[in-house]
C-alpha cells in the first residue's frame, strides 16, 4: 500500500469518525432533553399530588404514607 493510499485511507476514517461522534453527540443530546422532560413531569406529579392531599385534609401526603402491609 503506497504512502498515498495509507493517506487516503486515514482521511476517510477521520471524515466516518467525525460522522459518528456527530450521530452520537445528537443522541445523547435528544436523551438528555427527554431526561429533562421526564424529571420535570415527576415534580409537577408530585407536586399536584402533595396539593391533592392538602386540599383533601389529609395531615401527610400520599407518597409519605406506608402501604397497609406494612
Amino acid at each position: 500500500m503506497s504512502t498515498e493510499e495509507r493517506l487516503i485511507d486515514l482521511e476517510i476514517r477521520i471524515v466516518r469518525q467525525d460522522d459518528l461522534v456527530d450521530t452520537l453527540n445528537t443522541l445523547v443530546y435528544r436523551q438528555q432533553k427527554k431526561i429533562d422532560d421526564l424529571e420535570a413531569l415527576c415534580l409537577a406529579l408530585a407536586s399536584r399530588m402533595r396539593e391533592l392531599a392538602v386540599s383533601a385534609g389529609q395531615r401527610t401526603a400520599v407518597t409519605d404514607e406506608r402501604p397497609p402491609h406494612y
